[in-house]
């Protein structure tokens, strides 16, 4: 059942369900909720796919150097391990510069682990996530067609 803590992706490559973590990250999650709601995410790339790491996408330019206009976000680093399915945020050197990219890992990437805001996790489907091209940047990059709230799904 999607709810207020539920994000959709519908990706070119299928749809994608993530379960919210609020308990968790609760300001990175607004901003996912916000972006998602105002349809910042859609028709945006998946930039950087590498394969058995991660997915990354969330930059309105394509190019991994960009961002929303909303201020950087504060770290909320937690001890949730970066698993298969764990969407968590991009961020530059600085760790309180997570604005609107996110990743999420094809595998375990528990090196990243309290580096990074954990801020959802993939429950329905990861085949999705997995068929996006691969490159940095893919030659022809998957893209976010919509990204909603459950609630508003």
């Amino acid at each position: 059942m999607a709810d207020d803590n539920t994000l959709i992706l519908t990706l070119d490559t299928g749809k994608v369900t993530i379960r919210l973590r609020p308990d968790l990250a609760p300001g990175h999650v607004e901003r996912i909720k916000e972006l998602a709601n105002e349809g910042f995410y859609d028709g945006v790339v998946f930039h950087r796919v590498i394969p058995g790491f991660m997915a990354q996408g969330g930059d309105p330019t394509g190019s991994g150097m960009g961002g929303s206009e909303k201020p950087d976000l504060k770290a909320e680093f937690s001890k949730t391990p970066h698993l298969r399915g764990v969407c968590s945020m991009a961020r530059s050197s600085n760790p309180n510069s997570a604005n609107s990219q996110f990743f999420i890992c094809f595998d375990d990437a528990t090196f990243l682990d309290g580096q990074y805001t954990v801020w959802g996790e993939v429950t329905d489907g990861m085949d999705a996530v997995d068929a996006l091209p691969k490159g940095e940047p893919p030659r022809t990059p998957g893209k976010i067609v919509t990204a909603r709230v459950g609630a508003d799904a």
